[in-house]
């Protein structure tokens, strides 16, 4: 049987991926059996892994709908993953029809489909871009044709944060993004954080990533804070995925102390 159409012939069907195995986890289909395999380690190690990916999409539409109902209507999706239900277009121009999304991620799977899936939509640019390198994200001609830096942006960088290591200077890699802003935007963050009574499961998480291009790094709330310098974090602040600003029909109200999220404004 062949590949389907939205494979290129450089990607490596033997090695799981991060952009891949959270789509699975969210029930989608653009993933193979390696991706599905790491899920179910992980999810043996980690018992709520993939519930946990279903937790950080549903953090996402409360934080664009908050971001939209602040008066937001740009926003850059760094690490966008592969499209399904719940995209940040979706979302954002249900509440501002205007709103502009620009979406980002190194992997060419997410990238390829999403430039399908998303032709024809205006108001909505997909680019193949490295988080480490936000000078290149910043500058380039698809971002700059949608996004006007001189009015508030939205930056979001939901769990991919914590796949920069500190060797390649996260804070900088923040700070960059923060000078580019004019006061009055945001950024939004969902990161791992080390959990006493998890210990010893995510360390056994941190050796199973390894075998992936994109090993993750524990971050604690106090580090996390450190990522956000020059902005205010916005009410509650960074707390648990599912303690921030919490909505009624959310399935899961227990707190996800492994998974932190914040929103947080340049003043």
């Amino acid at each position: 049987m062949g590949l389907p159409d939205w494979v290129s012939d450089d990607i490596d069907l033997t090695v799981p991926n991060a952009a891949r195995m959270y789509d699975y986890a969210l029930g989608g289909f653009h993933n193979f059996a390696v991706d599905r395999e790491f899920v179910k380690q992980a999810e043996t190690t980690l018992p709520g892994f993939r519930v946990n990916a279903q937790i950080n999409r549903a953090f996402l539409g409360r934080a664009v709908r908050w971001l939209a109902r602040a008066g937001i209507e740009q926003f850059l999706d760094i690490g966008s993953g592969i499209p399904t239900l719940g995209n940040v277009h979706e979302i954002a121009q249900r509440a501002a029809p205007q709103a502009r999304v620009v979406y980002a991620d190194i992997d060419p799977v997410a990238v390829a489909h999403s430039q399908a899936i998303l032709a024809g939509q205006p108001r909505v640019a997909v680019l193949e871009a490295d988080l480490r390198r936000p000078a290149d994200i910043l500058s380039h001609p698809d971002v700059n044709e949608l996004l006007d830096f001189s009015e508030p942006v939205a930056v979001l960088m939901l769990a991919v944060m914590h796949f920069v290591s500190d060797g390649d200077d996260p804070a900088a890699v923040v700070a960059q993004f923060r000078d580019a802003l004019v006061s009055g935007s945001y950024i939004t963050i969902t990161h791992v954080a080390p959990t006493p009574e998890f210990e010893a499961q995510l360390a056994t998480l941190q050796q199973l990533y390894q075998q992936t291009p994109t090993p993750f790094h524990l971050r604690t709330p106090e580090r996390i804070a450190r990522l956000l310098t020059g902005f205010d974090l916005v009410e509650p602040g960074i707390v648990p995925i599912t303690r921030w600003r919490p909505e009624p029909h959310d399935r899961d109200t227990e707190p996800r102390r492994a998974m932190l999220a914040a929103v947080a404004q340049k003043p």
